[in-house]
C-alpha cells in the first residue's frame, strides 16, 4: 500500500496529537494537514493532496455529518473514517449513509486506527467492535415486521436473506459460504443481488436497509 495522506480534522488539539503519535514513526502513513472543523478542513482541501480524512463528529461551525455530505460532493475520491465519542445508532446510520466508510470511537488504540485505515484504502470498510455492537442492538431491540410487510418492502429470495443474516454478524464471504454449503463466488453473486435489490451502495449500506427496515431478531 502506498504511503496514505491523512488530513485530520477535530476541534481538540490533544486529539489530533495522539493521533499523530499513532502514525508518526510509520512511513505508511503521513499527516498532511489538520483542522479543526469542516469549513476550515474544507478551505485546506483546496490545495492538498488527500487519500482520507479522518473526522471528529461534534465540531463547531460545521460538523462532521456535513463534512461528510460536503466530501461526497466536492470531493468523491477522497475517503472518509469517523472518529468520535458519539456512540448512538443514529448518529452512526447517517455517517454511514453519507459515505463514511470506517467509524471509530475515541478510545480505540492505535492499531485499530491503523487497521481502520487500511482496510477502508484497500476499498473495504471498518467499525470498532462497539459499533458493531450498538448497530446490533439496535436490530435486537425492535420487533420484526409481519412477514407480509417484509415481503411487500424487501423482495428477496430465502437464499439472499440467509446471506443478508451472516453479513450482519459479520461472517467472511469463505465463512458464509461455508455455513451455506454454497461457493465463494455464488456468495459474490448474492451480494450484488442484495446491493441492487436493496439500492445499497455497500455492506454498510446493507446495515442500514437491514436496521431500517427490522429485519431480523436472531443477531
Amino acid at each position: 500500500m502506498d504511503t496514505v495522506r491523512i488530513m485530520l480534522v477535530d476541534d481538540h488539539k490533544m486529539i489530533r496529537e495522539g493521533i499523530k503519535t499513532y502514525l508518526a514513526e510509520d512511513e505508511s502513513y503521513k499527516i498532511v494537514g489538520e483542522a479543526e472543523n469542516g469549513i476550515d478542513c474544507l478551505e485546506q482541501l483546496e490545495s492538498l493532496e488527500v487519500d482520507l480524512v479522518l473526522s471528529d463528529l461534534n465540531m463547531p461551525e460545521m460538523d462532521g455529518l456535513e463534512l461528510a455530505k460536503e466530501l461526497k460532493s466536492k470531493f468523491p475520491d477522497i475517503k472518509l473514517i469517523a472518529l468520535t465519542m458519539m456512540g448512538e445508532s443514529q448518529h452512526i446510520k447517517q455517517m454511514l449513509a453519507e459515505g463514511a466508510m470506517g467509524y471509530l470511537l475515541k478510545n480505540c488504540g492505535e492499531s485499530e486506527v491503523k487497521l481502520a485505515i487500511q482496510n477502508v484504502m484497500m476499498g473495504g470498510t471498518y467499525y470498532s467492535p462497539e459499533v458493531t455492537s450498538i448497530i446490533m442492538n439496535n436490530i435486537r431491540k425492535v420487533k420484526t415486521k409481519s412477514s407480509s410487510n417484509v415481503a411487500m418492502e424487501m423482495p428477496l429470495t430465502d437464499r439472499e436473506k440467509e446471506v443478508l443474516r451472516l453479513i450482519l454478524k459479520e461472517y467472511s464471504n469463505q465463512e458464509i459460504a461455508d455455513e451455506l454449503f454454497i461457493s465463494v463466488r455464488t456468495v459474490d453473486a448474492h451480494k450484488r443481488n442484495l446491493l441492487d435489490k436493496t439500492g445499497s451502495k455497500n455492506v454498510a449500506g446493507l446495515v442500514i436497509y437491514a436496521v431500517d427496515r427490522q429485519l431480523f431478531d436472531d443477531i
